[in-house]
C-alpha cells in the first residue's frame, strides 16, 4: 500500500473524521510507532502502528447522534438571526449539530450529532444517502413531472441528480434524493410549476420514524450509525475507483 496522510487514512477507514484527527495529531493524542506525528504526515497502514491516548478513547465513546422531528417554522441552522431554530425546540441538544438542511417552512427528520463520520457519511461530497419526502402541493401533479424530476433537471446551479418522484394523488407526491442543495425540491416543483403547501422528510436512510410528531426525538443507536458510516464509505471507495 502507498504512502496516504494520517488524516486521510482514519477518515476513510471511518475512525474519525480529519478535522478530529489533525486536532488529535496536533495535541499529541495520536502516535505512530511510538513518536508523535505532525498534521500532515504520511504512512503506510501495512506497516505503520497508531495508537490512541485515553482522551482520544474517551472523546470517541461520547459521540451521539439523535432523530428529531423538525417543526415548520424554525431554522436548522444555530445562526438564525435572531429567528426560532431548531435547538429552541430541542435545548438539551444544543451541544451538538445539524446534519444537513430543512428548510424553514419544511418539517420532518433531521439529525443532530457531534460524529463528524455521521455528519460525512450524509453531507459529504460523494454521499449517497437517500433522504425522502413528501409534498403537497395546490396544482395538479402529471405523470410528466414526475418522470421529469426523476429524469433530471436543469436548474440555475445546474442539472438535479436522477431521483424517484411518484405521484400520491392529485395534489401529493413523494422524491427521493441522493443530494441536497438549497430549497432543491421547491425548485424543481417550481420548475414544474407547481406551489409547494407542505414538504416533509420522512426517511433519512433506512431510518423512519413514522410516529414521530413534531418536538420529538430518539437517540440512534450505535448499529444505526455505523450502518450510515458503512454506507457513506462504501459509497465513497466505489467513486474513487471509478
Amino acid at each position: 500500500m502507498s504512502l496516504i496522510r494520517i488524516e486521510k487514512y482514519l477518515s476513510e477507514q471511518g475512525i474519525m473524521s480529519r478535522r478530529e484527527a489533525k486536532r488529535f495529531l496536533e495535541s499529541g493524542d495520536i502516535l505512530v510507532n511510538g513518536k508523535r506525528p505532525q498534521a500532515g504526515d504520511k504512512i503506510n497502514p501495512e506497516k505503520d502502528t497508531l495508537t490512541y491516548s485515553k482522551n482520544v478513547s474517551l472523546t470517541m465513546s461520547e459521540k451521539e447522534t439523535i432523530l428529531v422531528y423538525k417543526p415548520r417554522g424554525y431554522i436548522s441552522s444555530k445562526d438564525s438571526d435572531g429567528e426560532k431554530n431548531i435547538f429552541d425546540v430541542f435545548p438539551q441538544f444544543k451541544h451538538l449539530n445539524t446534519v444537513g438542511r430543512l428548510d424553514k417552512e419544511s418539517e420532518g427528520l433531521i439529525l443532530l450529532s457531534n460524529d463528524g463520520m455521521v455528519t460525512k457519511a450524509i453531507t459529504g461530497k460523494d454521499h449517497a444517502i437517500e433522504k425522502e419526502y413528501i409534498v403537497t402541493v395546490r396544482e395538479k401533479i402529471t405523470p410528466r413531472m414526475m418522470e421529469e424530476m426523476s429524469r433530471g433537471m436543469k436548474l440555475e446551479d445546474g442539472w438535479t441528480l436522477p431521483a424517484k418522484a411518484k405521484k400520491i394523488n392529485n395534489h401529493v407526491f413523494s422524491i427521493t434524493l441522493k443530494e441536497g442543495r438549497k430549497h432543491q425540491i421547491r425548485r424543481m416543483a417550481n420548475a414544474c410549476r407547481l406551489t409547494v403547501l407542505s414538504l416533509k422528510r420522512i426517511r433519512i436512510h433506512n431510518i423512519t420514524a413514522p410516529k414521530m410528531l413534531p418536538g420529538n426525538f430518539k437517540k440512534l443507536s450505535e448499529r444505526q450509525c455505523n450502518d450510515l458510516k458503512n454506507t457513506g464509505a462504501i459509497t465513497y471507495h466505489k467513486k474513487k475507483k471509478s
